[in-house]
This record gives structure tokens, C-alpha cells and sequence, in this order.
């Protein structure tokens, strides 16, 4: 895992600022190349062959490509022995496998690797850049293009060495405030942009070609349950052994929940010492102590059940102090969820130990653990009922929830911040009401599938919050210390099996996860059925009403914080707003995070709205 910088001119010192800025990512080298029409830079976290002759940018045998990656190739070994009789290997890189690939198949090598990445290859020859992002978007990319200028960096850091404007993406922000990131291909700058997943593109002179190489088909087969789990435990196990190449040490983060347990199942199947990381919270009894570290303590149940070398970390409140603002600006744009401060925290304990972390990320949209996708199953039936039969039942305001159609209302009321505390405290000359809507009906809902939404719903989830939110933060979090985050369950060959696999087996109107569960119901400890979903959050509420932080909170939210944004918020709507929750009155941390993390984004960056 590294950081990749590029532009379509010459520019050495460009390069450097731009490798520096992002050299986080990268620790272990530094390197460009620089040509009159190119200029690419890299900053390396050796995982695979460590060895200074896999260093990057690197050149093909030949001499015509040159190629800057992020990622990892986790069938590379399989590519590469097909490839031999081709190509002059130098080193036991996956990058170079790359370099072979893409002198034998041209574009359509993206199509042949299983793996998470994002890469840029230099044709001298034909004066061609060409770059791609993995099928499910867990490797960051960046890009600015005016027409003329071609940016591109693993992280807007980057870009923003340029002469670019730092102005707010107004759509973008509405977005934010609605589903608290921004989804793809908008990001918070007007002009950047991110580079989609399961897309590549070809930059040739001032012609910039995109082309979506992947897509995750519709159908579902009809499969015996039997030869599914059978199958399911199979690719499981296969996508966590691929994942565990790498010539450093690794480990997994241990989160109590089902999908890291099974990975780590997984992981004993190969390995006999395994290395798992939690983070845990110092909160005292009156804050829901035994509550918010309930998957805490369950994790460490399963490390001893496994025998793992268990390490712990707790996160005391005056770290959320400490660590919010570092959070933040590493995020490059912001995701507001108080979640990323632990995750700061354990990625720079775990880094003392391992360089590669297994997760469990994924497990949720792929096989429907989420309680919102029961509930709208629940709504479906529901809506099957004959109106007439309904009307009997007369008024009841949690029935007149379930009677919410599919498609994009269905969504919103799942994901969406409520008009109501928006127009409270977003200022009308920015606020719009359907603007988050239209985006999301255009993108995903213009077709509804009427006989499995609930499918069709988790789909969604894996190409938007998944892709814009959660792996973002994980990405971000892991990368500002240097440790690589692996996700076995978004395993190409798992994704696309996930896929055929009834919606049937996934939910019911009483459970979730049903066939991930009882696939591995004789492998994983038993207390862990038991427990009901919870996510994984942090006592974000719980810290705004302590003193230290809701000072903190006080000077962010207010109109002198950062000129800025002076004319963006209702300032006395938002003091109020946080008073009612220090005072209990009310129950606003979403809304009052959302505002806080934005604030500290716009201040650090030095934007304009």
C-alpha cells in the first residue's frame, strides 16, 4: 500500500511537494519520474518483495511503461506463471505483474486481477496514461481535469499542491449534511473529483476516456441451501489465504461482531499464531460504560477462544480531544462519524506491531446484516397487504412507516438526515430539500426491484455508503500511520457469489445474515449468535457533554470560528441545538458532528463557500 501522485506535464518540484504531503502513506521510499509530457511519484509501504528492485515508479523490461500502484494483486502469482514465457520478470513484485499485464492485454488486464488497487501506466511510446480503480472502490483515487490538466493522487492532499481552487461544491454539500459524506463522483472541492470505482480511463493529449470495465450483474440462481454454505465457507476461506501474502507482519482487527470472528476462523485455518487488535472506551458508569464496550469485551472473549495474541487500546475522552482535528484533516474532505477517532487510535497501536490489518468490512451489505434491510423487508410484506385490509387498522404512526414504497423514499427514510433539524440549522441560501433526493433516485433508483428491493438495497449500500464512507474512513484512519487495511470479505470472486445467492437466505422479517450465520455457526464461538447487531459506534454523545470537549464544541460551532463558513449556519440555532444536547433536552450528536467535523475541514483546508 502506497501513495501515487501524477500530472500531464513536467514538474519535479510539483512531485515532491505532492509526495511529501502524502508521504504518510508511503514511509519506507520515495520516488518520481519525470518526463516532458508526464510526471508520476510514488511513496512506498513495502508489503510484497520489500526489496529496493520493486521500488516504484518502476519501468517495464522493455522500457516503454512506466507505473505508479497502490494496492495489492492477490492472484498475482497465478497471473504472473501465465505471463512468463511473455515477459522478462526482474522481481517478486505484483507490481511488475502489472507492467506485464498490461504490455500483454492492454486495458483489458483490470479485467484478470483480484485485488484491491489504484495505478497509473505511462506509454512512452504512444505518450498514453493510462489509470484504474479496483471493481469495488477500497483504494482511493483522486483526479482534477480542466481540459487541459490532468491532477491525479491517492489522496486530495495531492492535487491540492496545484494551483487548484479550494472552493465548496455546494451539491456536495447538501449531500454531506444529508447522508454525512459525499458520495461518488462529487467530493467537497469543486473540480476534484473521485475517480470511480470499476473504472479505468485513458489520457491521450487533451482527450480524457472513461470506461466502467465491471458490473455486479442483477441476477440471482436458484441454489440448494445446502451447496451454498458448503461454497460460501469455501470462497471465505480462500479470499482470507489469498490475503494473507505479505513479507511483513500481520494481523486482524477484532471487533466482537460476526464478520471479523469469521475471518479469523479463516485465518487459524493457516496460521497457528495470529496477531487481533480491539479498541475499547474509558467511560464512566453514568455513560453507558459496560454498553459501549459490549463488542469490546466480546472481542476479547473470541481472542482467547482462538488463542490469539490479543492486544488492547482504550480511548480516553481527552484523546477524542486530541485526535478529532488529526482525524479530520486526514480525511481530506469531510465523513462525519465520531468511529474515526477510535479507528486513529488503534491504526497507531496496531502499527507498532503488524504492518498489514485484516478486517471484516463488507460481510453486512453482502449478505444483509444490517437491521434496515429486515425492517424494509418487513415494509415490502406490508406493502403486499390490500388496502383496504390496512385501512381497517386505522391511524398508527409506526404502521404509516412500514407503508413507504420502494425505491428512493424507502432510502431516504433509512439514510437520510430529516428536513426538520436541517432547515434549523443550515442556512437557506445553501440548504436544498431535493437536491440529495434526485442525486440518489437518478443514480440507483430510476429502476426499482419490486420483487427483492431488500437486494437491490444492499447493492446500493456496497456502491455508496460502503465505497464514500466506510472504506474511505478505514483507508484514511489505517493510512495516516503507515499500516495497510486488507478486506477479505469484498474478495472479488466472494462479491460476485454473494450476488446469486437468494435474498431468501440473507433476510427474513425476523433475522439477518442468515446463511453468513449459519455457514459458520460451528466455527465461530457460540456467544456470539446470541448477540443481537450493534455496529460499531462510539460514545461521540457521551463526549459532547463533557466539559473539555463541549468547550471544544462551543468555539468550532460558532460564527467567529472561521470567516469562511460565517454566512453557512443559523449560528444561535446551533448554540441552541447544542445546549439541548448538553442539557439532555434533546438528542443531536449527529447533527452537531456533522456541523463540528465540517467546520475544523473548512478552517484546515482554507476553503471557500
Amino acid at each position: 500500500m502506497c501513495a501515487i501522485n501524477g500530472f500531464n506535464f513536467s514538474g519535479k518540484k510539483l512531485l515532491e511537494n505532492m509526495n511529501m504531503v502524502t508521504s504518510h502513506r508511503g514511509p519506507d521510499k520515495t520516488g518520481v519520474f519525470n518526463d516532458r509530457r508526464i510526471s508520476l511519484g510514488h511513496n512506498r509501504l513495502s508489503i510484497i518483495d520489500t526489496s529496493h528492485s520493486a521500488d516504484q515508479p518502476m519501468k517495464s523490461d522493455d522500457g516503454r511503461y512506466v507505473i505508479v500502484f497502490n494496492g495489492e494483486i492477490y492472484n498475482f502469482l497465478d497471473i504472473k506463471k501465465e505471463l512468463d514465457r511473455f515477459y522478462d520478470f526482474k522481481t517478486k513484485s505484483d507490481t511488475e505483474v502489472i507492467l506485464a499485464a498490461y504490455g500483454k492485454w492492454g486495458a483489458d488486464c483490470v479485467s484478470r486481477f483480484n485485488g484491491m488497487f489504484a495505478f497509473a501506466i505511462w506509454d512512452k511510446k504512444k505518450e498514453e496514461l493510462f489509470v484504474a480503480r479496483d471493481h469495488m472502490g477500497i483504494k482511493p483515487l483522486y483526479y482534477y481535469w480542466d481540459g487541459e490538466r490532468f491532477i491525479f493522487s491517492s489522496e486530495i492532499k495531492g492535487v491540492l499542491e496545484h494551483d487548484v481552487p479550494r472552493v465548496v461544491n455546494k451539491e456536495a454539500l447538501n449531500h454531506y449534511f444529508r447522508v454525512l459524506y459525499t458520495p461518488e463522483p462529487l467530493t467537497m472541492f469543486e473540480g476534484i473529483y473521485k475517480f470511480p470505482p470499476a473504472t479505468c480511463a485513458v489520457l491521450s493529449g487533451n482527450k480524457l476516456r472513461m470506461k466502467k470495465y465491471w458490473k455486479l450483474g442483477d441476477s440471482e440462481y436458484v441454489l440448494d441451501k445446502q451447496k451454498i454454505e458448503k461454497s460460501l465457507k469455501k470462497k471465505v476461506l480462500q479470499s482470507v489465504k489469498r490475503q494473507l501474502v505479505s513479507d511483513k507482519p500481520l494481523g486482524l482487527y477484532l471487533s466482537g461482531g460476526i464478520d471479523s470472528s469469521v475471518v479469523l476462523y479463516a485465518m487459524s485455518q493457516v496460521r497457528q499464531s495470529i496477531d487481533t487488535f480491539s479498541v475499547g472506551f474509558e467511560l464512566s458508569a453514568d455513560e453507558d460504560r459496560e454498553k459501549f464496550n459490549k463488542d469490546f469485551y466480546l472481542a476479547r472473549k473470541t481472542a482467547h477462544y482462538f488463542g490469539t495474541r490479543h492486544h488492547e487500546v482504550f480511548v480516553k475522552p481527552d484523546d477524542a480531544f486530541d485526535v478529532f482535528e488529526k482525524a479530520v484533516v486526514q480525511m481530506d474532505e469531510p465523513i462525519s462519524n465520531p468511529t474515526s477517532i477510535p479507528m486513529f487510535k488503534l491504526s497507531s497501536f496496531a502499527k507498532k506491531s503488524v504492518d498489514v490489518v485484516l478486517g471484516g468490512d463488507g460481510g453486512d451489505e453482502l449478505f444483509g446484516g444490517y437491521e434496515r434491510y429486515r425492517l424494509s423487508l418487513i415494509s415490502s410484506y406490508y406493502q403486499k397487504i390490500p388496502s383496504f385490509v390496512r385501512g381497517m387498522v386505522g391511524k398508527n404512526s409506526k404502521l404509516d412507516k412500514l407503508n413507504i414504497p420502494p425505491g428512493i423514499d424507502r432510502f431516504a427514510l433509512f439514510m437520510f438526515a430529516k428536513d426538520k433539524i436541517l432547515k434549523r440549522v443550515i442556512g437557506k441560501q445553501i440548504f436544498n430539500i431535493e437536491i440529495s433526493r434526485t442525486f440518489f433516485k437518478e443514480k440507483y433508483f430510476n429502476t426499482i426491484n419490486d420483487v427483492d428491493f431488500e437486494g437491490q438495497f444492499m447493492n446500493v449500500d456496497r456502491q455508496s455508503w460502503l465505497v464514500d464512507e466506510s472504506l474511505m474512513r478505514s483507508d484514511k484512519m489505517s493510512m495516516a500511520h503507515g499500516l495497510e487495511a486488507r478486506v477479505p470479505l469484498l474478495d472479488l470472486e466472494l462479491v460476485e457469489y454473494a450476488n446469486i445467492i437468494p435474498a431468501k437466505y440473507k433476510v427474513s422479517p425476523f433475522h439477518t445474515k442468515i446463511i453468513f450465520k449459519e455457514t459458520f455457526v460451528k466455527d465461530i464461538p457460540p456467544f456470539l449468535l446470541k448477540e443481537p447487531k450493534r455496529g460499531w459506534f462510539s460514545p461521540g454523545a457521551k463526549w459532547l457533554r463533557r466539559p473539555k470537549i463541549y468547550g471544544l464544541a462551543k468555539e468550532i460551532l460558532s460564527e467567529s470560528y472561521y470567516s469562511g463558513t460565517k454566512s453557512a449556519f443559523n449560528w444561535d440555532e446551533v448554540q441552541k441545538v447544542l445546549e439541548d444536547h448538553k442539557n439532555k433536552k434533546e438528542y443531536n450528536a449527529t447533527v452537531l458532528w456533522a456541523l463540528m467535523t465540517f467546520q475544523i475541514w473548512a478552517k484546515s483546508y482554507n476553503v471557500e463557500l
